[in-house]
């Protein structure tokens, strides 16, 4: 068994554990709400552009626009495609890194030529994993200067995002391109998710009830149905990328909150566990030197 003092030390160090495990789970609910709030307070503007540009859509049925271009005169196994994955800067948030990489070298698996494939990874865990796995296999170039924080997700950080992918896409260096990120379905259920965010389809805008497109009327725009889709578009693929940044944020503070409070209970039931074992220890030097007592009292008596 070990000494009181040894005991004392181990429940001051796990207490001090403690501390830190209880003010990261604070500090990480205060985010999360943070961040909950300024994607609310921006959806009602991207939801709007989206309605924009399902109703261009619905009026001017055989519209010819860059970010629309499938590029079917290029075979499969010559796109070349980019994934914008999503990680985080840290760890200590469970599973949570492990999920999106794990999900995203599944998705490289099934690309037909994985020379073609680019990563554009935001976040430390996942930019160092994969710049490892790119020395190792030589293959699937990580974007060395794509140098992006997934802490505190803003408008501006996605615009970036959006006009880098944007320009690689109209200059042909990228002929797909997909977002990996995770979402957030509950509080307790997080799904990894990928979205194609080029080129567009026209089957995501203006769906009737049944699944079929919608088909109105022929409308005049001025100056031109491509003109207004060429300011349209960029908007509303810097709103998909951050609300992707907002939910993967949202996702990493809610994996720390629940690590964290994992961490917390199982400090204090050791605590606990220790207290009970200091306890043990006390009495038993008590007995002991009690003992110690009673004998050398019955020695001075004989």
């Amino acid at each position: 068994m070990a000494n009181m003092r040894e005991i004392r030390e181990r429940i001051s160090s796990i207490q001090q554990i403690l501390k830190i495990t209880n003010a990261m789970y604070l500090m990480s609910s205060s985010k999360l709400k943070k961040a909950r709030k300024s994607l609310e307070s921006t959806e009602p503007y991207f939801y709007k552009l989206q309605s924009t540009i399902e109703s261009v859509l619905e009026h001017t049925p055989h519209i010819r626009q860059l970010y629309f271009d499938r590029r079917q005169d290029i075979p499969e196994d010559k796109r070349k495609k980019g994934y914008i994955v999503i990680t985080a800067d840290k760890g200590l948030c469970g599973s949570y890194n492990h999920n999106i990489i794990k999900f995203a070298e599944e998705e490289l698996k099934k690309a037909s030529d994985i020379d073609n494939c680019y990563l554009f990874v935001m976040g430390q865990v996942g930019r160092m994993h994969f710049q490892k796995r790119k020395k190792a296999a030589k293959n699937a170039f990580v974007d060395g200067e794509f140098l992006y924080t997934t802490q505190n997700p803003t408008l501006y950080r996605a615009m970036e995002i959006a006009q880098l992918v944007i320009e690689k896409f109209e200059k042909r260096e990228l002929d797909e391109v997909y977002l990996l990120y995770t979402d957030m379905v509950t509080a307790n259920v997080q799904e990894t998710r990928m979205v194609q965010l080029l080129p567009f389809s026209r089957r995501h805008f203006g769906k009737a009830p049944d699944g079929t497109l919608k088909k109105l009327p022929k409308a005049s725009f001025v100056p031109s149905p491509e003109k207004v889709m060429d300011y349209l578009i960029p908007q509303y693929a810097k709103g998909i990328i951050y609300g992707a940044m907002v939910e993967a944020f949202c996702c990493e503070q809610q994996s720390r909150m629940t690590a964290m409070d994992a961490a917390t209970t199982s400090a204090k039931d050791m605590i606990k566990d220790l207290s009970l074992l200091y306890n043990r220890a006390r009495q038993a030097a008590i007995t002991q030197e009690i003992t110690e007592v009673c004998a050398g009292a019955n020695g001075l008596e004989d």
